[in-house]
């Protein structure tokens, strides 16, 4: 009978430590995005998910956990010492193996291998981890309170609520990618997004000296004989110079024009009305009014009303999804020179300037 009570005992430990084992793991692998993304696949465990990773229920649950674990070690070990004692009196068994064996037993069998389980399957075996803990936080309820009332007493201010910097979830993204759990260029997006908001218009717009863009007082007809190769779609219209900028001509209506017969007419006739942006014009907000205008280009201006490039829908969407974004620190001569490179590829590319020039072609 002795012995029946010695396995008992250390069954009721190794198991019940076991799960807290498994259960902690699990609780401090869960991310707190993983109830949301469960209720967005309409499963109904997301609900009580994304309640236990509340920080409040965390901590709960930690404390039910650290709880029920100190009460099954201290019950085992209490158990399983008294059973030797009964069956091998003062024997080296009772002083020395049983003890040696019990701590071998709870550190592989109730920390190691649950731990490595619950970490590794934490997705899962998060249903059942929400499920049981439940249970165990309304049957601890009462010495949760009261170690909580006790501790409360040691802490003079609240904790504030730990946030995610973007430097956080710029690391997770490049742990993503390196894991292989999101592609590189998937990273590289991410951090670019966290980043968008610190670029300005200046810093991604083509600058005036590479500016395609056309006098208002030439006929629609000349312009076209002129640029038939022309690839723009929207061509910045001036009045005497580029400091004048006053809209944009559309490719199409220099075509229908001519097919309707009015090629003898400016491209003044024609022009439509671009959005002007300072340079000092956050990035995402001028996405924002672009989107709102169902527009594509803007004219970015310096301080003096002066023209100092044109930003188009394709430059911002490229510093979002390709392009390396500068440090705010980085010199922003750096910028224009990367837009120049950029654009002369672009121009380069699509056939309008020599594959050998140096500079831009402005019309």
């Amino acid at each position: 009978m002795d012995y029946i009570l010695l396995g008992v005992f250390l069954f009721i430990s190794i198991v019940f430590s076991f799960l807290c084992s498994v259960w902690e793991a699990v609780l401090l692998s869960l991310p707190s995005s993983y109830g949301d993304v469960l209720l967005e696949e309409g499963k109904t465990i997301g609900k009580d998910i994304k309640a236990l990773t509340e920080p409040e229920n965390t901590e709960k649950a930690l404390a039910g956990i650290l709880t029920l674990n100190t009460i099954a070690h201290t019950v085992g070990a209490m158990g399983v010492g008294a059973m030797g004692v009964r069956i091998w009196q003062d024997g080296i068994m009772a002083t020395a193996v049983i003890p040696v064996l019990m701590t071998l037993a709870i550190l592989i069998f109730s920390e190691i291998i649950p731990k490595t389980l619950g970490k590794n399957n934490w997705k899962s075996l998060a249903p059942f981890t929400v499920r049981s803990l439940n249970i165990v936080l309304l049957i601890l309820g009462p010495i949760i309170w009261l170690s909580k009332l006790i501790t409360s007493f040691f802490v003079k201010e609240k904790k504030e609520k730990d946030k995610t910097s973007k430097t956080e979830i710029a690391v997770m993204a490049d742990k993503g990618a390196a894991d292989g759990a999101i592609e590189a260029n998937e990273s590289k997006i991410i951090k670019n997004l966290l980043r968008f908001d610190s670029i300005l218009a200046k810093d991604v717009m083509t600058p005036r000296t590479v500016v395609v863009a056309a006098n208002e007082i030439i006929p629609i007809i000349d312009f076209y004989e002129s640029n038939k190769n022309l690839r723009f779609s929207r061509i910045p219209v001036f009045s005497n110079n580029k400091d004048n900028i006053n809209g944009f001509v559309m490719k199409d209506d220099i075509l229908s024009s001519i097919i309707n017969g009015k090629g003898d007419q400016s491209l003044k006739s024609i022009v439509r009305d671009i959005m002007i942006v300072n340079e000092q014009f956050p990035i995402p907000d001028l996405f924002n009014q672009l989107m709102e205008k169902r527009g594509h280009i803007a004219l970015v201006v310096d301080e003096f009303g002066g023209m100092s490039g044109i930003v188009t829908m394709e430059d911002v969407i490229e510093t979002l999804l390709g392009m390396e974004i500068m440090d705010e620190f980085d010199n922003t001569a750096d910028m224009q020179v990367l837009a120049r490179k950029r654009w002369e590829m672009r121009a380069k590319n699509l056939g309008l300037i020599p594959s050998n020039a140096e500079d831009g072609t402005n019309l």
